[in-house]
């Protein structure tokens, strides 16, 4: 009789750990997040639509032929693309449960990102001080309105990975983490497939 109060005892006292579940719903947290971001591409859709029709009308202001500067541009998309490789060297880390990698890979990550959030920068301010500003024409006014819609995602995706590699060193690689990863692996690809649109349809085909 003792020995079975004992046993009882020892279940009773057993950490909990493994039986609790985790409180968020993983499916419905994924479709939760596909739902945004097909929204979102409804959004860029209709600003690649205003470009497509707005593009002819610069009344008067610079041609993109005359303004872009295609090999800094081509700079920034390097940096973006190698930014979506690096990710995917942090997914897998994260999947081989090494905390290190995942952090580091996610920090050059965060760099690339940055360095094309600079550059963006650096191509506006370029661009209003010769006259294409968003004020100077509808085909200028729709380009801001594209590009940067994209680039406030970009900055958006850079503030979530702070928050996300200050969670993850702080609590490990939990499964919560480990979704939330993985929820903006799929928002940083995302941007990579919308800025080779942009980079196709808008740079290349503006000074062809």
């Amino acid at each position: 009789m003792s020995t079975n109060n004992s046993v009882a005892e020892q279940v009773d006292n057993a950490p909990l750990f493994h039986m609790q579940k985790d409180p968020h719903n993983e499916p419905g947290t994924l479709l939760g997040f596909w739902i945004y971001l097909m929204s979102d591409c409804l959004i860029f859709a209709m600003l690649f639509a205003t470009r497509a029709v707005l593009a002819p009308n610069y009344a008067g202001s610079p041609l993109p032929k005359e303004v872009f500067d295609i090999p800094l541009i081509l700079v920034s998309t390097f940096c973006l693309l190698f930014s979506s490789i690096t990710y995917g060297f942090s997914v897998l880390q994260m999947q081989q449960n090494k905390l290190n990698g995942t952090l580091i890979w996610l920090g050059v990550t965060w760099l690339l990102g940055a360095a094309f959030i600079g550059i963006e920068l650096y191509e506006f301010n370029h661009l209003i001080h010769i006259g294409a500003s968003p004020q100077s024409s509808a085909s200028w006014s729709s380009f801001f309105a594209l590009v940067g819609t994209h680039g406030l995602h970009v900055f958006f995706g850079l503030v979530w990975m702070v928050v996300l590699i200050i969670q993850t060193k702080k609590h490990g690689l939990t499964i919560a983490n480990q979704r939330r990863l993985f929820c903006l692996s799929m928002f940083w690809h995302f941007l990579d497939l919308i800025w080779i649109a942009v980079f196709s349809l808008v740079y290349l085909a503006g000074v062809l």
